[in-house]
C-alpha cells in the first residue's frame, strides 16, 4: 500500500515554504516518525515526519523547491523492515541503527550532513543526552585544533563546508586568491530583510537615549542569586529586571505598548515581551506572553526555555506569534550604542548595552559606577517625545531603585 507525503498546513500568515533538505533517498526504508524532509518557513524550520513505516519509492519535489500546504511530496510504500532488506549485512544494520536513528533537530543535522561528522563521535549535553548545535560546533572546533593532522582530514568550518568539498583544505600560496561564495539568502534572512526595510519606510522612527547606573541591580543580584538558584534551579540574570522594569513603564505610558492597524490605533491590555535571539539562522524574536503575571523566576525559566529551543532550532511558529513590545541586547556582542529598528507592528523597541565602569558624578564626588546606555526607538506617528523621553526614565528609575519594582511605586 502506497501513502502520500503532503506538506503540513502552514500558519495562516504563511503562504509556501521551501524545502530545505530531504533526509532519505529513494529506496531507502524509513521507520514510523523518522523526519523525512525539512521545511524551511520565514520563522521556523518544520519537519516532515513518516507517518508509518516503510520505504521512500518516490521524491516529488527536489531540495530547494517551493512547496505550499497540501502539495505531494514524496510517495511512501507501507513495508516492514524484514520485508525490504532481509539480506542486510551486519554492517550495514549497525551504521542505520548507530547513525539514523539518533534524534537531532533541523539544525544540528544540517550542520552534522554539510561537515560529515558520525553523531555518535559527538556527546551531547541536550535533555536525555540530545546533540545541541553547541555541541556539533564544539566538536568541529576541538577537530580543527588537532595537532599535526593531514590537511585533507580536517574537518572544515560551518559556514565554509559546501565550499571545502570542492577546494583542497590547503590555503593557497597566491596572494591573488581572492574567493567568493554566493549563496541563496535563506526564508528567515529573506523576512527579516524585509521587515526591518518595511519598519523604515513606514514609520517615523526616532532614538532617545539614557544610561542607568546598575550598582544596586548588580549588588542585589550578587546579593541573592544563590539563593535564587538553590530555590529556583534557575539563574538569576539581568534580563528579568529589565522586562519588570519595561512592564511598569508600559503601564504607565500605554501608548508605547500600542500599535497601528490602518487607521485605528490598539491599545493592548496585555503584556507579551519579545526577546530578540539572533541564531545562526538569522534574527528571531520570541514572545514571553503575559509577562506581568510572571515573577523573576518564571520569567528566567521562560527565557531559558526560549533560548534552549532557539539553539536546537526546535521553536515553532506559537513561540514568535505576537508580542507588544521588544527588547533586544546588543551588550552581549560588546555593543556600546545602537538605535535598534522597530518590530512591526509594535510601536517601540528597547535596546541594552555593555555595562562598563565610568567616573560619574555623586553627591559633589567621582566614583567609579557600572554604566549602562539604553536606547528606545519609537514610532512618532504614535508615541510623543516626552512620552519616549518619560518611559525611558521610569526604566532608569526601576533599576537604579529596584524596591521600585518590589513595592510597586
Amino acid at each position: 500500500m502506497s501513502f502520500e507525503i503532503l506538506v503540513p498546513s502552514l500558519p495562516e500568515s504563511v503562504s509556501d515554504a521551501t524545502l530545505a533538505a530531504w533526509h532519505k533517498k529513494p529506496g531507502e526504508f524509513v521507520n514510523k516518525n523518522e523526519n523525512l524532509v525539512d521545511l524551511e518557513t520565514d520563522k521556523v524550520v518544520l519537519e516532515v515526519p513518516a507517518p508509518e513505516s516503510g520505504v521512500l519509492s518516490k521524491i516529488l519535489h527536489e531540495d530547494g523547491a517551493t512547496v505550499v500546504a497540501g502539495d505531494v511530496l514524496a510517495i511512501l510504500e507501507i513495508k516492514d523492515a524484514a520485508d525490504v532488506t532481509p539480506a542486510t549485512s551486519d554492517s550495514q544494520e549497525t551504521d542505520q541503527t548507530s547513525s539514523e536513528d539518533i534524534p537531532l533537530s533541523p539544525a544540528v543535522r544540517r550542520l552534522i550532513q554539510e561537515n560529515k561528522i558520525d553523531p555518535l563521535e559527538v556527546l551531547g549535553s541536550g535533555k536525555k543526552g540530545r546533540l545541541t548545535k553547541t555541541d556539533v560546533l564544539d566538536h568541529i572546533k576541538n577537530s580543527q585544533q588537532a595537532p599535526e593532522q593531514p590537511a585533507q582530514k580536517v574537518t572544515p568550518a560551518p559556514v565554509l563546508a559546501k565550499e571545502t568539498e570542492e577546494t583542497p583544505a590547503i590555503p593557497p600560496v597566491s596572494s591573488s586568491f581572492r574567493p567568493e561564495q554566493r549563496v541563496p539568502m535563506t526564508r528567515l534572512r529573506a523576512k527579516v530583510a524585509e521587515r526591518l526595510l518595511q519598519a523604515q519606510q513606514n514609520a517615523a522612527m526616532l532614538t532617545t537615549f539614557n544610561e542607568v547606573n546598575m550598582k544596586s541591580v548588580i549588588d542585589l543580584r550578587n546579593q541573592y542569586k544563590d539563593r535564587f538558584l538553590q530555590k529556583h534551579e534557575i539563574k538569576l540574570g539581568f534580563m528579568s529586571f529589565f522586562i519588570k522594569a519595561s512592564i511598569e513603564a508600559l503601564k504607565k505610558f500605554p501608548a508605547i505598548n500600542s500599535s497601528i492597524d490602518g487607521t485605528d490605533i490598539i491599545y493592548h491590555g496585555y503584556y507579551d515581551m519579545g526577546i530578540a535571539v539572533s541564531t545562526p539562522r538569522g534574527l528571531i524574536v520570541p514572545v514571553i506572553r503575559d509577562a506581568d503575571q510572571l515573577d523573576f523566576a518564571g520569567i528566567e525559566k521562560s527565557i531559558f526555555d526560549y533560548g534552549t529551543k532557539a539553539r536546537d532550532g526546535a521553536l515553532n511558529y506559537e513561540d514568535l506569534m505576537g508580542g507588544t513590545f521588544t527588547i533586544t541586547n546588543g551588550g552581549i556582542f560588546g555593543s556600546m550604542l545602537s538605535t535598534p529598528i522597530l518590530n512591526p507592528p509594535q510601536c517601540a523597541i528597547l535596546g541594552m548595552h555593555a555595562i562598563k565602569e565610568r567616573a560619574v558624578v555623586e553627591n559633589g564626588e567621582i566614583v567609579i559606577r557600572p554604566i549602562m546606555y539604553l536606547a528606545l526607538s519609537y514610532d512618532h506617528r504614535l508615541v510623543d517625545g516626552k512620552e519616549a523621553v518619560q518611559f525611558l526614565v521610569t526604566i532608569k528609575e526601576c533599576l537604579e531603585s529596584p524596591a521600585h519594582l518590589l513595592l510597586n511605586l
